[in-house]
């Protein structure tokens, strides 16, 4: 089995429970006019940045310092804060400034109690003298060489996470869907989601919904991502080959007027998932989802939506 094969290869660190729930929605699906729609529950074990972290934090020497960086509401901050604290590490995070919301708001107040050292930029042009502070604080906190891990944690190595969570699909549908709807934000996620049903072979549409800047949410970005997985995994002995042509992603905007912003379309779909009690933060989440009330130029009928976001 393949998902055996690659963490006996890479040895990553155990921080949930896996599979994550794929649940069906029918009454959802009739109000969006789908013939079925499924979520990922990837938020019912922490979110959708757990999986990378398992991969990332397996490498890090024991009381070493991490140091990340994302925005205020960024909960890979936030994750990698929590997860590196019950593995005995310390963290030092520096943030951007982003749109204030509720969600926002709850994630950045939870970071600042959970993380080591927290730096956050007053403006944007401001934002590398911030992670300078916190890659500095880092020295301070532990011996040795601070650990980088990017922004969102998007790195090959957490890639192959998401990579997994793909593979479970397998085991969890009774048949490959036409669409699977995933954020896209620095990438991670929407590459091994991508990856993983390559190496299946189904004929998926895999639609990655961009929720951050280009420079950062990009087609060319996450299939560079997703061949960057593919190579460490064939690096480390596991025998995986998928055919570069073969990984595909249609990337559709959805970010409005900055990163973070509710947008109109995005409220609407948003107010349309809590009448069906699902619960969607205004930067991810409602954003993505909102490509189902608007996908004129996409047939999409059986349909996944990756449910990214866990609240604090």
């Amino acid at each position: 089995m393949l998902a055996t094969k690659i963490r006996h290869a890479l040895a990553p660190c155990s921080l949930a429970t896996w599979p994550t729930p794929l649940e069906e929605h029918p009454a959802l699906a009739r109000a969006l006019d789908l013939q079925a729609l499924w979520l990922k529950r990837e938020d019912l074990m922490g979110g959708n940045k757990v999986r990378g972290l398992e991969f990332l934090l397996s490498t890090a020497p024991a009381r070493s310092v991490v140091v990340t960086i994302g925005g205020t509401g960024s909960t890979h901050c936030l994750a990698t804060a929590r997860h590196a604290r019950a593995r005995g590490l310390r963290t030092a995070v520096a943030l951007f400034p982003q749109a204030e919301t509720d969600a926002s708001r709850t994630v950045e107040s939870a970071t600042a109690a959970t993380a080591d050292r927290m730096f956050r930029a007053s403006r944007l042009w401001t934002f590398p003298w911030t992670v300078v502070r916190a890659w500095r604080a880092a020295h301070h906190l532990g011996p040795g060489k601070p650990r980088w891990i990017a922004g969102g944690g998007a790195e090959p190595r957490a890639v192959i996470g998401h990579l997994l969570a793909a593979l479970e699909l397998a085991h969890q549908l009774p048949a490959p869907p036409d669409t699977i709807v995933v954020p896209l934000g620095t990438g991670g996620t929407a590459a091994g989601v991508a990856l993983g049903i390559a190496w299946l072979g189904w004929s998926t549409q895999v639609i990655g919904v961009r929720v951050a800047p280009r420079i950062a949410a990009n087609r060319w970005r996450t299939l560079r991502l997703a061949r960057g997985a593919a190579a460490l995994l064939r690096r480390a002995g596991v025998e995986f080959s998928v055919p570069h042509a073969a990984i595909k992603l249609q990337v559709v905007d959805a970010m409005g007027r900055g990163y973070g912003h509710p947008t109109p379309a995005g409220e609407s779909a948003r107010a349309l998932a809590a009448e069906h009690g699902l619960h969607l933060d205004p930067t991810y989440g409602a954003k993505a989802f909102s490509f189902f009330m608007r996908r004129a130029d996409v047939t999409v009928q059986r349909a996944v939506f990756w449910h990214t976001f866990a609240w604090p």
